[in-house]
């Protein structure tokens, strides 16, 4: 790998936001083609903080700070990425259902989810089963991610469902659900598509469902 993508890929990692700005910045300078500075720099990186994650090296602060990186990077390289005419791996509406002001958990998969290359469109906490409707209708995304950490909230899932199945969408998404309430015998029993315990596995779920 060349030093310029190593050093992005290693200062993710260690969660330096502006050494990865700075990186990015140097990578695009040099030449470098876009696409490996996306996947060798950025989005190998979170794949390996991923895997820390699922061997309990690394725990969701480790995680946060990584993701913030990565994201400041993704933000220099954007518009380069546009110019190149680089697709998605595809578009995801996520947010913390109604009810529901939990943000971490939800953000952080959304920028896990950023990391591994997919469009994200974060609606935020306490979201209406109507406001998802309404975004799944706008944006035509792959996928809709719930989350909720209450379990008085949770059943605000099954009701987004509902409202997606009620505006003619819900056969045009696959759903996934999680959050420190739910489990898989919840996302099943609401008819969800999928469960994700973490955002490590919320990406690899994304992968699959799509």
């Amino acid at each position: 790998m060349h030093a310029l993508l190593q050093s992005v890929h290693d200062e993710v990692i260690g969660g330096n936001r502006s050494a990865v700005e700075g990186g990015v910045r140097a990578a695009i300078e040099a030449g470098l083609p876009v696409m490996s500075i996306l996947n060798e720099g950025l989005i190998a990186a979170m794949k390996e903080v991923g895997i820390r994650f699922e061997r309990q090296e690394f725990y969701v602060p480790e995680m946060l700070v990584a993701a913030r990186a990565m994201r400041a990077g993704l933000t220099v390289l954007k518009p380069r990425l546009v110019q190149a005419g680089v697709p998605a791996t595809g578009k995801v509406v996520l947010g913390t259902v109604k009810g529901d002001l939990h943000d971490i958990g939800k953000s952080l998969v959304g920028m896990m989810l950023e990391g591994a290359g997919f469009e994200v469109i974060d609606l935020g906490t306490d979201v209406s089963p109507d406001k998802f409707g309404d975004a799944v209708r706008a944006h035509k995304p792959q996928l809709v991610g719930l989350s909720a950490l209450l379990t008085t909230t949770m059943q605000n899932m099954e009701s987004t469902l509902e409202a997606l199945e009620d505006l003619g969408v819900r056969s045009h998404v696959k759903v996934m659900v999680g959050g420190a309430a739910v489990t898989d015998a919840f996302a099943k029993e609401i008819g969800a598509d999928g469960y994700a315990p973490d955002a490590s596995r919320a990406v690899t779920l994304a992968k699959a469902l799509l």
